[in-house]
């Protein structure tokens, strides 16, 4: 029997069920389809939830074994049970999926299920996981389908010893010599949990440093604090082949613009190069969809297709991909389907990079400003300078703030130190607002905390002086 909705979303990652959420409790009849059997996409089945889970674990056994002592903590023969920590991930996982099925439970949107197809503009096929098959009709259908793993011409993801993001987060055991191929978030982040448990870790970037889309002077301090933690680099390198040698692998790899082949021999190779758009199996053309020439869902500027009554919204359109970014989009959808006035302001979407320290960032780079011909000034301030961070020896890192030179607006947040993944959404509500580096500079931060170190900086860009350095 076809059953009928005001909207029926596709995919039920961040941007799908955050959407389909917000839709029921504007009053709307919903539904989301979901090809796994659980709830909660990439993001919280194998991406951002489980990495973060052993991102925190890992860090937890480095402080243990090399950082604790340095307290007055001694532990002698720190012990890693890799098999408890994936099981602490997996528990993670497990209740967060079971949470969002009680808010759809909660709010009455309507899950399916199975693998979705267009029929046409307003009609979805579901091929149920259960083997039967539904067809349901929607006035409107959101399409949040998210995003695919990218890998090399000619090396082939195995999962096994050759592994995407998701086969690094269930290694049975710690690598030997781990090869990240991408010196972006995702290899990093995953490069650290190894390298902290005790792998060798080496990357190869393409490009002439890693996080090429931060801010230069972050993006080069952040891989000093790598290397000395014992990560290896291979900058404006390409690999060019995998092979199998001896149980192991040989990663062939060559300067970007060609020359001498080196042979890296390590038993895992992490895959790490970037994602692209899921759209698989949609059947666009039945719909009357367009795609651009990189598989972006086209968008206008309230998340339209080319039929008016289907949006998209997350990975499978243009930006960033982050989680935190689709789900904004899928309020603002669901608030225009609604009749409302949904929004998304692109230029305060954080960035961040979970490692120790961690990396973040909201708006402008330097390197943008000067693009645009923006006058700008800069306030700087070293964690090395603060009490707090001193006490819990998390010295390394500083935050940087961009402000209009005529203006003094905030343009852009830069910061790399201890738990600047949270610092940062302080810095994305000032913007928001449209604050001066003088307004935080003003604003009473309380002390001791690592928070002062953004206050400082603001004092920097507002004042040309902080007041501790």
């Amino acid at each position: 029997m076809t059953q009928e909705f005001d909207v029926v979303v596709i995919g039920a990652g961040p941007g799908g069920y955050v959407c389909a959420i917000k839709a029921a409790q504007l009053g709307l009849n919903v539904a989301c389809i979901e090809k796994r059997d659980t709830l909660g996409g990439t993001c919280l089945n194998i991406g951002c939830i489980p990495s973060k889970a052993l991102l925190h674990a890992s860090e937890v056994y480095h402080q243990a074994s090399h950082i604790m002592d340095k307290f007055g903590v001694k532990t002698d023969k720190v012990v890693l049970e890799l098999d408890k920590m994936m099981k602490h991930k997996d528990t993670t996982v497990d209740e967060l999926t079971k949470g969002i099925a009680f808010l759809f439970k909660k709010n009455k949107v309507t899950p399916f299920y199975g693998t979705a197809s267009f029929v046409d503009a307003n009609t979805v096929n579901i091929a149920l996981n259960s083997g039967d098959k539904q067809i349901i009709k929607a006035k409107n259908i959101v399409i949040a389908t998210g995003s695919d793993v990218m890998s090399l011409p000619n090396i082939e993801i195995d999962e096994q010893t050759i592994v995407s993001s998701t086969g690094a987060l269930k290694l049975p055991n710690v690598p030997k010599h781990l090869v990240v191929i991408g010196g972006g978030v995702i290899g990093l982040e995953m490069g650290s949990v190894w390298s902290r448990l005790g792998a060798k870790v080496t990357v190869v970037e393409y490009l002439d440093r890693i996080t090429p889309t931060m801010d230069i002077e972050i993006s080069k301090s952040f891989q000093k604090i790598l290397e000395k933690q014992g990560m290896n680099f291979k900058l404006s390198s390409k690999v060019t082949a995998v092979n199998k040698k001896s149980g192991n692998h040989e990663v062939i790899i060559e300067a970007a613009t060609g020359g001498n082949l080196e042979k890296i021999e390590c038993d895992v190779v992490l895959m790490s190069i970037g994602r692209k758009p899921y759209t698989e199996g949609l059947d666009f053309a039945k719909a009357g969809i367009v795609a651009d020439n990189r598989g972006r869902v086209e968008i206008n500027d309230h998340f339209q297709t080319n039929q008016k009554n289907i949006y998209a919204i997350g990975d499978v359109v243009r930006g960033a991909m982050l989680a935190h970014k689709a789900e904004e989009e899928g309020v603002a959808v669901a608030e225009i389907i609604a009749g409302k006035h949904g929004h998304v302001n692109y230029n305060t979407i954080p960035s961040v990079i979970y490692t120790w320290p961690e990396v973040s960032s909201v708006g402008k780079t330097e390197e943008e400003l000067k693009q645009e011909n923006i006058e700008y000034n800069v306030g700087k301030f070293p964690f090395a300078a603060n009490g707090r961070a001193k006490a819990g020896l998390n010295v390394d890192g500083f935050i940087k703030i961009l402000a209009d030179k005529k203006t003094d607006r905030v343009l852009g947040v830069h910061m790399i130190g201890p738990d600047v993944g949270n610092m940062i959404n302080q810095a994305a509500m000032a913007m928001e607002f449209s604050a001066s580096s003088e307004d935080i500079a003003r604003s009473c931060h309380a002390h001791p905390t690592t928070g002062e170190v953004f206050k400082e900086a603001a004092l920097a860009a507002a004042f040309g002086k902080a007041l501790h350095s």
